[in-house]
């Protein structure tokens, strides 16, 4: 786009510090387009709306190329702010540059995002972040004028998670703190590092796109029955600040949507780790989660249970009336009674083995089945019991 002059509107989405706003200030200086700057943070629709008139205004007295609006953190803007921004970027009255961390297909309206290409940033890697070290320590005009080694960057790189910006930040704040020999020499390596930063979080925000990939690495290693990836995840979410609760819900839904019948146990472990979670607070909290974690995680897994009732929900939808049998239904009163509520109904206990060979669903619904027993030696004890009861329905 830049090299043929026909830029059209785009996101950029990727996490803090990776360039985004440099990348979007390089392309308006490289094709000499106006650039106007919207944060979403202090910006409403007024603002949003009086740039567009100054477009339009440029653009009656002037056939110059359309002017780039670039708004930082576009994920904050409300429906009604992304409204108003949606004719301008349809009748190409500005280039809409839109920066976010967030996913945009959750964030952005359907519309707006349609006419945009969303190109995706990664977190800078080694040789970017150690590039940014070696051009600070030889180009900034105080950190050169000074004299700083850095013997070892690993604390640096890992602290800075990718974060350009966060990177630089750190490196200010550890010469500033790192002590100085006689000759005013300075050596940093990762002791000095961490020892000058105060709190060591991990890069983790709750609120953002990290908390739903870290949540997802979290539920899918549980379900893939690797405890040691599951207490992994669960420790960058711990480091990062997470709510002890939140996993601790999570742990429930896991054991009855994963682990289920195979192990019913496992849904009373979680809902037993919740409530101690729920007494007991950080940091003692990460035992009993750690615990359930590597249980859930090694107990086998069925998800028979949530197919059972997604399945039969299917059921209603197709057919939300049909009636309850008259001889399943309560005759409280002479009237039922005598419009033969109740009647043939069959006790199970009064049968042998408890059971009695009754249909129980609505006529409409005869012969469906909706629990299906998986392969595991629990469900293994279900099936032969089921195939007793019903070999109709069981018998495969």
């Amino acid at each position: 786009m830049i090299d043929s002059g026909n830029l059209s509107s785009f996101i950029l989405w990727g996490p803090p510090g990776v360039g985004k706003t440099t990348l979007a200030s390089i392309i308006a200086g490289t094709l000499g387009r106006e650039f106007y700057t919207l944060s979403a943070v202090s910006s409403g629709v007024k603002d949003v709306r009086d740039v567009i008139d100054k477009a339009k205004n440029k653009s009656l007295f002037s056939s110059a190329s359309s002017p780039i609006l670039f708004i930082d953190e576009i994920h904050r803007f409300n429906k009604a702010q992304q409204d108003a921004l949606l004719g301008a970027v349809e009748a190409g009255t500005v280039v809409l540059i839109g920066a976010t961390t967030e996913n945009p297909s959750f964030e952005v309206i359907s519309p707006l995002l349609s006419r945009c290409q969303v190109f995706v940033l990664k977190p800078l890697d080694a040789a970017d972040l150690k590039l940014l070290l070696d051009r600070a320590l030889h180009e900034d005009p105080i950190l050169k004028s000074r004299s700083i080694e850095l013997s070892e960057t690993d604390a640096l790189l890992r602290q800075s998670g990718g974060d350009a910006r966060k990177l630089l930040n750190i490196l200010e704040i550890v010469v500033d703190a790192a002590p100085t020999d006689n000759n005013g020499h300075t050596i940093i390596d990762n002791k000095t590092v961490n020892d000058c930063l105060q709190e060591n979080m991990a890069v983790y925000d709750k609120d953002g796109e990290m908390h739903y990939d870290i949540i997802s690495a979290f539920i899918k290693s549980v379900r893939g029955s690797d405890p040691n990836a599951a207490v992994y995840w669960m420790a960058r979410m711990l480091a990062g600040g997470e709510d002890p609760l939140f996993i601790a819900r999570r742990l429930c839904i896991l054991a009855a949507e994963d682990i289920g019948l195979a192990n019913p146990n496992a849904l009373l472990l979680a809902d037993s780790t919740f409530r101690i979670v729920h007494s007991i607070g950080m940091p003692e909290a990460r035992i009993p989660l750690s615990e359930c974690a590597i249980y859930l995680a090694s107990s086998p897994k069925s998800n028979s249970a949530i197919m059972a009732i997604d399945g039969a929900l299917s059921a209603v939808d197709e057919d939300k009336t049909a009636p309850v049998p008259l001889y399943l239904r309560n005759a409280p009163t002479k009237l039922m009674k005598e419009l033969g509520y109740s009647d043939g109904y069959r006790y199970a206990h009064d049968y042998d083995g408890n059971f009695v060979d009754q249909e129980f669903m609505p006529e409409s619904m005869t012969g469906r089945t909706f629990y299906g027993p998986q392969d595991n030696q629990q469900e293994d004890r279900l099936k032969a019991y089921l195939k007793a009861c019903w070999p109709k329905y069981y018998s495969k």
